[in-house]
């Protein structure tokens, strides 16, 4: 097994870390400013990020991701997130109801709060149900520019 550590630079967000295991993602972590991590190393994906990050429709439904550990229901999740829209959001609630489990909202809140693979899986669309919910460390400033980026303001 190969592990390839791509660390990149967008302006205007900060270093972002991309981790891949034989070619297929493991973890993202998207740029955050000030970081200590330095640039290294390059990958397609790379140019999609920054594209995203200046607001540039991206997808990345084609982008193969290592979910192995991944629970049934965390594997619902992912794919359910996976096809929530550029420029849409849904709530906790719609997110779980999307991956076929209605009355878990607070496990689909949990799974985006623990979400490692940020703007492929985008956690930063999904929404509570009065207002626009937290975002981790990052915090809902962070969420706001994100979705903001998409044409979505809340």
């Amino acid at each position: 097994m190969i592990l390839e550590i791509v660390r990149y630079e967008v302006d205007g967000w900060g270093v972002g870390d991309l981790r891949l295991l034989d070619g297929i993602v493991l973890m993202h972590e998207r740029p955050h400013p000030g970081s200590a991590l330095r640039p290294q190393g390059d990958h397609p994906l790379v140019e999609r990020f920054r594209a995203h990050l200046a607001g540039e429709r991206v997808a990345y439904d084609d982008v193969e991701l290592m979910l192995d550990g991944y629970t049934p229901l965390q594997l619902a999740l992912a794919g359910a997130l996976r096809r929530v829209p550029w420029g849409e959001t849904v709530t906790y609630g719609e997110l779980a109801a999307l991956a076929g489990a209605p009355r878990a909202p607070r496990a689909a809140g949990a799974f985006c709060a623990q979400n490692q693979i940020a703007l492929i899986l985008p956690c930063h669309r999904v929404v509570a149900s009065v207002g626009i919910g937290g975002y981790g460390s990052d915090g809902v400033a962070t969420k706001r520019r994100l979705l903001a980026l998409e044409g979505v303001h809340l």
